[in-house]
Order: C-alpha cells, then sequence, then structure tokens
C-alpha cells in the first residue's frame, strides 16, 4: 500500500523543530508545531493581562518559534505568508492532534529520556500506520523508540535534518530495528520530491555519517594547527575554498554551529565509539574546554574564534591567538602554495597541486603539510568506517556534499589525489589501510570511481567488484548525456544537447555563465532546431548560478573605449535572441536555478513558461551598476503590469506599474521562486521543483505536457503606457528620496532613465506601442548610461570586489 504524507506534526518549537516545521510548509504541507507549556509568566504577559490558561501563553513557545523562522535570515519560509499553514500548540493541550497527521516528526531537546517520554504519551494518540520519526543528530535510534508498540517500532526511523533546514540538502534517514521497507521508501520519497533533499541512508551508529566524519576533520584540524603552530586564519585560508570547503571553513564554522553544540557532539561520540581506533582525537581539545569555561561559544555569545568588534561606525572581525587566548586583528594568511592554487579552476587539480610535493618526497610549506594531514587522515578515517556507518562509499561522499558542502566526498578526494600514491605514503608513515583500500588497490582501476559513456561505477566493498552507479528516476546529468555524445551543437559557452523526446537542451557554461556572443549564438541555434528537428528547449543547466547577466568586463571595456556601435550591436543581438526565444514555434522553457541575475533573469522573462528551481534567486538588477535592464526586461514587466492591472483604465495600470518600477529601480531580487512569483518575475501559471537535482527533467516535462496541449506561439503584443503621467510620479518619487538621502544623485539619473523607459517615451498622453518600440528605448538608455563615468566607475568597482558601489 502507498504511504501518503499530506499532514505532519513536529514535536519541538526550537530551531530545529520550527525550521522543519516551515520547510514543510514551504512544500504546501500543512503542519502542526507542538511545544512544552509555560510553567510562569513573563512580564509581558503580566502587562497584557494574561494568565497561565491563556493560549497565547500556553502556546507560547510555538508561536515563538514560528515568528523566529519568521524572522531569521536566511529565511525559513519561502514567503512569510506560508506560516499560516503551521498551527501552533502544546503537548497538554494539542497532543491529540497526532491523530490526524500522517508524518510525526520529533525534535525536542537530545536528552533520551525527555524523547521517550514525549514518544509514549503520542502514542495514545497516534494512528496506526502512521510514521513517526526522530530529529537526533546522535542518539541510539534503537534505544529512542525502546519500549513503543510493534506498529509503532514498524512505523518508526530517524530523519536527520541539518540547520538550516530550508538550504542544507542532506536528510539521513536512519532505520529501526523493525522500520518496515515501505515507511523507508515512502520518507525517501517524500524528503527527495516534495522537501527537495537529497537522502542518504545511514545506519544507526554515533552521530550517524555526515557529523562523524565531519567532526573528525574539524578535530583533526585542530590538532594540525597545534602541532605546526598555525593560526586560525591560517588554518581557515586552508580548509575552505582552497579545497572545495565553505567560506566558514574550519573555526567560523565552529562559531556557526557553536562551541557547546560542537562539544556536546564531540563528547557524544568519544562515550560511544569505543573501538574507534582513533577514539582518542574525540576527546575534547583544551582549547575548546578553556573557551567554554570564558562563556566563549561562538556567534551565539559574540566571541569564539572570532570576534566582531564595533569601531568608528564599522565592524571589525578579531581573531583568537589560541597561544595567548586573547583576540587581536584578523591576519590574512600567506602561503605560495594556496595563493597558486586560487588559478587553478578545477577543485580535484587543485588538491593533486598541493599534495603533489608530498606524493613526491618533498617537504612542502606549512600549507601543505597541513592539508597533508588534514585531507590524508580525513580520507583514511572515511575508509575505515565502510561498512560500520554505511555499506556504499556513495553515501558518505554524499553525506559530506550535502551536510557539510563539500565539493568533493572523502573517496572523491582519494581520487582525485590518486588512491595508490596516498596509500603508499600513508604505509610509508606506518599507517594500516582498510579493507577497502587495499581491494580498490588490488583491483584492475585502481580507483574508488569510475565513469566511462555517462555511466558511473563505484567500488562496492561487500561484492570487491565495482557497481553502476543508478540516478534516482526523474534525474536528468547532463555531463552523463555529453559522455554519451548527446551534443547537437556546441561552442566555448554553451552547448545544444539532446535531452531525448523531441527536447533539446541549451546548457550554459561560460565563466559564471555570463551572457556574450557564445551564449547569444547558441541560443539562436536552438530556436533554429525548433523550426526543423525538435519540438521544444529547455534552457538550463548544472552550475551553481543559471546566469549572473551580462559579461561586464567586455562591457567596460567598450565603454572605456567609447565603442557605443559596438555597444549598441550587442544590446540589439541580445534583444533579438530574446524576442527569438519568446515567438519560437515551439515552446522553450526556463529552468533558473541559484541565481538568475539581470540578463539571466531577461532570457527567462522570455520563455514561454518559467520551470524554476525553488532555491531561484531571480532579479533584474541592472540598477547596481549604474544602467537598465535592456534585453527585454523592462519590456516583459511592462507586459507583466498589462495583465496584472485590475481593469482597463489609465489608473489601474498606474497602480500595477508601481511594484514594477520599485522592483527594477531598487535591484529586488526575488530570494525564493514564490517569492520571485510576488515581484511579478514569474506568472501565476509558472511553476518550481523543489528538488533542483529533478529540474531539468521536470522541465522537460513541461515542455512536452505544452506540445500535446498543442502549442502555438503568442501573438506579438501591443503594450499599454502612461507616457508623462508615469514619468511625472517617478520623478516626484525619485525627488523625495533624494531629498532623504535614501538614494545618491546617480542612483536619481538612473531612475529617470528607467521611468523614461516604463512610460514609453515623452508621450503626452497613454498609448499603445510595439514591442520594438520599448527595446529601442531601453537599448537607447542603457547606452547613454554606458557613456557615464559613474557607471564605469559602478562596473570596476563590482567586478573588482562583487559588490555594488553606491556612488
Amino acid at each position: 500500500m502507498t504511504i501518503r504524507i499530506e499532514k505532519a506534526a513536529v514535536l519541538g518549537a526550537g530551531t530545529m523543530g520550527a525550521r522543519i516545521a516551515a520547510h514543510l510548509a514551504n512544500a504546501g504541507v500543512p503542519c502542526f508545531l507542538l511545544d512544552i507549556v509555560p510553567r510562569e509568566l513573563t512580564a509581558e504577559e503580566n502587562r497584557k493581562g494574561l494568565t497561565l490558561n491563556s493560549p497565547a501563553v500556553r502556546n507560547r513557545f510555538a508561536l515563538a518559534g514560528i515568528e523566529a523562522a519568521k524572522k531569521s535570515r536566511p529565511a525559513a519560509f519561502f514567503v512569510s505568508d506560508f506560516a499560516r499553514l503551521v498551527r501552533p500548540g502544546n503537548f497538554e493541550d494539542n497532543l491529540e492532534w497526532c491523530k490526524e497527521a500522517d508524518w510525526i516528526v520529533e525534535a525536542v531537546t537530545e536528552d533520551l529520556e525527555i524523547k521517550r517520554n514525549l514518544l509514549a504519551r503520542v502514542e495514545k494518540h497516534r494512528r496506526p500506520g502512521t510514521i513517526v520519526s526522530t530529529n537526533t543528530s546522535g542518539l541510539p535510534i534503537h534505544l529512542v523508540a525502546e519500549g513503543r508498540s510493534d506498529d509503532f517500532q514498524a512505523h518508526w526511523a530517524g530523519t536527520h535534518f541539518f540547520n538550516p533546514p530550508r538550504y542544507m540538502k542532506l536528510v539521513e534517514l536512519i532505520a529501526g530495528p523493525k522500520t518496515k521497507p515501505e515507511v523507508l521508501a515512502a520518507l525517501e520519497e517524500f524528503c527527495d520530491r516534495r522537501l527537495g533533499k537529497g537522502v542518504v541512508a545511514a545506519k544507526d551508529t554515533p552521530n550517524f555519517i555526515a557529523n562523524r566524519i565531519g567532526t573528525f576533520s574539524m578535530l583533526n584540524a585542530m590538532r594540525l594547527m597545534a602541532e605546526l603552530g598555525m593560526t586560525v586564519e591560517e588554518v581557515d585560508a586552508c580548509t575552505g575554498p582552497a579545497i572545495g570547503q565553505p567560506k566558514s571553513a574550519t573555526f567560523r564554522t565552529a562559531d556557526l554551529v557553536g562551541l557547546d553544540v560542537l562539544a556536546h557532539v564531540v563528547n557524544n561520540i568519544y562515550e560511544s565509539v569505543p573501538n574507534d581506533e582513533s577514539r582518542e582525537i574525540y576527546k575534547l581539545p583544551a582549547l575548546i574546554d578553556e573557551m567554554m569555561k570564558r562563556g566563549w561559544l561562538g556567534e551565539k555569545t559574540g566571541s569564539g574564534f572570532y570576534k566582531p568588534v564595533k569601531k568608528g561606525g564599522e565592524t571589525e572581525i578579531l581573531a583568537l591567538d589560541a597561544k595567548t587566548m586573547e583576540y587581536r586583528p584578523r591576519q590574512k594568511a600567506k602561503f605560495a602554495s594556496i595563493d597558486a592554487g586560487k588559478l587553478v579552476e578545477s577543485t580535484r587539480e587543485r588538491i593533486r597541486g598541493f599534495l603533489q610535493p608530498i606524493l613526491d618526497g618533498q617537504v612542502g610549506d606549512k600549507a601543505m603539510r597541513f592539508l597533508w594531514g588534514s585531507l590524508s587522515e580525513t580520507c583514511l578515517y572515511a575508509a575505515r568506517r565502510i561498512p560500520e556507518i554505511a555499506d556504499r562509499i556513495v553515501e558518505v561522499d554524499r553525506a559530506m556534499r550535502w551536510g557539510f558542502n563539500w565539493e568533493l566526498g572523502p573517496f572523491e578526494i582519494w581520487d582525485a589525489v590518486g588512491v595508490e600514491p596516498m596509500a603508499r605514503i600513508l604505509k610509508m608513515l606506518g599507517k594500516s589501510l582498510p579493507p577497502i583500500v587495499t581491494s580498490v588497490l588490488a583491483s584492475d582501476r585502481k580507483s574508488f570511481y569510475e565513469s566511462a559513456q555517462g555511466r558511473m561505477s563505484y567500488f562496492d566493498l561487500g561484492a570487491a567488484n565495482y557497481k553502476t552507479l543508478e540516478e534516482p528516476r526523474g534525474v536528468i546529468l547532463l555531463k552523463s548525456l555529453k559522455e554519451q555524445s548527446k551534443i547537437v551543437e556546441e561552442n566555448s559557452g554553451a552547448s545544444l544537447i539532446d535531452l531525448g523526446d523531441g527536447v533539446l537542451c541549451c546548457e550554459f557554461h561560460a565563466k559564471m555563465n555570463a551572457i556574450g556572443g557564445d551564449i547569444v549564438a547558441m541560443l539562436h541555434a536552438g530556436v533554429k532546431h525548433l523550426h526543423s528537428d525538435f519540438a521544444a528547449m529547455v534552457i538550463a543547466n548544472q552550475a551553481v548560478n543559471f546566469s549572473v547577466g551580462a559579461n561586464l568586463m567586455l562591457l567596460l571595456v567598450s565603454a572605456q573605449e567609447q565603442e557605443w556601435d559596438d555597444i549598441h550591436l550587442a544590446v540589439r543581438q541580445f534583444q533579438n535572441v530574446n524576442m527569438a526565444v519568446k515567438y519560437a514555434p515551439g515552446p522553450v522553457i526556463a529552468a533558473p536555478q541559484g541565481m538568475a541575475l539581470g540578463g539571466g533573469c531577461e532570457i527567462s522573462l522570455h520563455a514561454a513558461k518559467i520551470h524554476a528551481a525553488a532555491e531561484a534567486y531571480i532579479g533584474l538588477v541592472e540598477t547596481g551598476v549604474g544602467l537598465i535592464p535592456a534585453g527585454g526586461g523592462s519590456k516583459e514587466m511592462l507586459i507583466r503590469a498589462n495583465e496584472h492591472a485590475a481593469g482597463e483604465e489609465d489608473l489601474d495600470l498606474f497602480h500595477a506599474m508601481k511594484p514594477v518600477f520599485e522592483n527594477i529601480a531598487m535591484a529586488k531580487v526575488g530570494t525564493s521562486a514564490e517569492e520571485c512569483r510576488a515581484l511579478g518575475y514569474l506568472r501565476a501559471s509558472d511553476v518550481a521543483s523543489m528538488n533542483r537535482d529533478r529540474l531539468i527533467a521536470d522541465a522537460k516535462e513541461t515542455a512536452l505536457a505544452m506540445v500535446r496541449a498543442g502549442y502555438h506561439p503568442p501573438a506579438p503584443a501591443q503594450i499599454r503606457v502612461l507616457g508623462e503621467e508615469l514619468i511625472a510620479a517617478a520623478k516626484l518619487a525619485i525627488h523625495q528620496m533624494l531629498r532623504g538621502e535614501y538614494i545618491s544623485e546617480y542612483d536619481a539619473l538612473v531612475g529617470r532613465k528607467l521611468a523614461h523607459v516604463l512610460g514609453g517615451g515623452a508621450l503626452s498622453a497613454p498609448q499603445m506601442v510595439s514591442e520594438q518600440y520599448v527595446l529601442d528605448l531601453e537599448r537607447e538608455a542603457f547606452v547613454s548610461l554606458c557613456g557615464e563615468r559613474k557607471t564605469q566607475e559602478r562596473i570596476a568597482h563590482t567586478l573588482k570586489t562583487g559588490k555594488p558601489l553606491r556612488n
């Protein structure tokens, strides 16, 4: 029987519980959020005349959890309105609501007896067949449900979400001793498709997979810091983006997690792994112990390994000197090897380069020695944990990629460095190699993974052989299709790939997917194929970001060289390809993920439909560099304003235009697909996929559905514009913003240019205009702003710092 999850209950409204509830709401799942009843009134509650029997008091913790989730940054809800799907309650009055839930998630404090006692109460109200899971990060799953009925335990599991649940992809799924396979399958399916998670099957071992390996890696880094006499900043320079790991690296991550939480995890592992050959590394470091005694717990207390202090109106970051236990100004780490590595784009090649001197028997600089000790020990430790924490290496690598945001998991690092050379040095150092390493070395391939003709295989210890790594049904990997010779056309910036069933994919693969001539040419080529041998096209890629917009470096050079004709031509070509996309004979689906900014947004706006990732950050941000949208973005937002106007009156359109002007002038970016819909970048008919791994396959299905429905391109649009009526109102608003010192004089100039375009030019009365008319206005305004010195300064500043300049 298929298990359906349509309503949930979350028990515990702390940081994790409230945010799990928020993400269930993001998925459209109504949810109960329950917590304990307060024992006494707050001062505020006394002032309001409330009593301990008042619902607002009895539900205080659940209400506070929802409010905290609404205010959290990054946002827990896609849009704050989704909080209406979360109903607050308490354990005393509302535990019976659990009988309405299809899935009950326990997320109370990490105390075994508290969890057991609560679940015993829950069982009195739970319907037979209802799934119950715990979000524990380390308590044994089998012990938490001990003493519960057979039906309860048959529908029991661990579902370990990572914080923050909306953004962290990993959910570790842990079976209990009596869990039915169909229960695990239902949870995996729901977490994957509805919540957008990467689900990893973990064994019921201390702290499961990601925290076991990640904690080892962090403690090992601390050990090496002491051995090599390194500073906090030097360690973080080695353990962040240099090796494909987050910018927070080691010590900023510790501050974010909280040293008290870290200590709890460390102590739990130490007590629970008496047979771990590396158990001693899990003894709480003296440095952490001393910091906890001083109350330096990280971000939550304002002091940790780093400490922000206000100085002259600005914030200065101090770093802890681990030797003196005093804070000092943060110092930039200086390692020639790390600096050289910044020039190497591939993380695999960069890691190999860092360790090559060590592999060749050289000493290497301090960073290289640190990285050898860090990476080799972590890789060795992970290999020793197979099959203890997971049967397959795949689960370990996925857990580290999805739970700790590592670009490469431990076994992928082994392969990047080379299993043979790493094993050779480890043996020279007297390290014993675990069975999975010796088995790989005995094979003819001598690597943990192998890719051939678009298919990935991995070494399986149980089978002592390689097995094909099957992707879940409904996932398309463009890399695999290219390895299967599915490329139709390609150039240095983009490719056309056959997705099958008559659907073409235009994949961008330029640096940051910045839009230039190569991408424009390939979009034109894709549309041409829709006239002949393909029925539909999906514009998508599997990079971090869909597109960050135009190639600003090329634009800046052209502007500085005063090559106005070239800029006019480039803008016209971009406008033309967007119009070709819009009026293509077959449906073109834009499937943005990550950032789709500026020109990336404009391409999406011209598609027949947008099928976005739920985590798509879309916006027309050109004003941030002193420009306006000129690829048809302003035009398309004008069309949307006409669609949104409540009636045919000019006043209706005026009200619809106000948010359009504000969004573009203020370079507003939606921080989820749903917020992008509220901003007007997505129409009501546009859709979103929760799991971005499924985005291209989902977008393909959207395209095929439109083909089956008899798609035909829209008729050329006629756009109603308000002329001077809108321009005058916009100028007044700009003047007030300027007087209030909310914007600069140059912001005002850009705003007036934008108003001129959105108003349809200096027209004395409202009238209908063509799309080309507005495109010409866009282009003229854009090129004129390119000639302004302050625009060029803004572009140069953005290229250098990645941040806009307000001059």
